[in-house]
């Protein structure tokens, strides 16, 4: 390679640095405003994560020094105290009504119950958590028809408390002597694939006292 040439690509470099400086300095704050756009919204995504985490913490607390009162009425006054939105003031005011059966007030109970499983907002879980609640604490207050026809509601494919209704619904089967009916639908609850081993244990005590037979597993 002659002098010329190297020094033509010595001037081609030197160029080419130059205009990348040049292009550093014009441009180069957006480089930097992006790396601290990057870092900040991580930053402020690991804030609100730890403060959500805190808080949930921090309202468990509060539900657990609640339900240390001994007297349920007491418990109940303690969770109306705690103030929340969302699905947390969902969960406070099921851990209320529950409170409130367990102290005598089952109009409170079943009013907060009621408003819960009517209200189209709230999650499927909530609503059918509810109204199984509900269906329990009005028992045999219920026409057998109009529990039968509630509790198939909760017992539709893919609900979260299919099974637990088919169980209830066995049982109003019994109570009104439609006993194969019951025996039926008690095999139906063992045969399925989804069945606890709680709800197998009750299921089986349930089918034997009938005079039923069970399968072998």
């Amino acid at each position: 390679m002659s002098d010329t040439d190297s020094f033509i690509d010595e001037v081609t470099e030197e160029l080419r640095r130059d205009q990348l400086f040049r292009l550093i300095r014009k441009y180069g704050w957006i480089a930097i405003l992006l790396v601290l756009i990057l870092v900040g919204g991580a930053a402020f995504n690991e804030f609100r994560k730890a403060r959500i985490a805190s808080a949930s913490q921090d309202l468990g607390d509060s539900i657990l020094e609640a339900l240390k009162t001994e007297n349920p009425a007491d418990r109940a006054a303690a969770l109306q105290k705690l103030r929340e939105d969302g699905d947390k003031a969902t969960i406070l005011a099921l851990l209320k009504a529950n409170e409130d059966f367990s102290a005598d007030d089952i109009s409170a109970a079943q009013q907060a119950l009621s408003q819960i499983a009517l209200d189209a907002n709230q999650p499927l879980i909530y609503r059918h958590l509810a109204e199984f609640k509900l269906l329990l604490i009005q028992g045999d207050a219920l026409p057998a028809a109009e529990r039968m026809s509630r509790f198939e509601s909760l017992a539709i494919p893919g609900a979260p408390f299919r099974l637990l209704a088919e169980e209830q619904m066995a049982l109003t089967e019994m109570a009104t002597g439609k006993t194969d009916a019951a025996l039926k639908r008690l095999q139906e609850i063992l045969a399925d694939g989804e069945v606890t081993a709680g709800l197998r244990r009750r299921v089986s005590q349930l089918i034997v006292a009938l005079g039923g037979a069970l399968e072998p597993a």
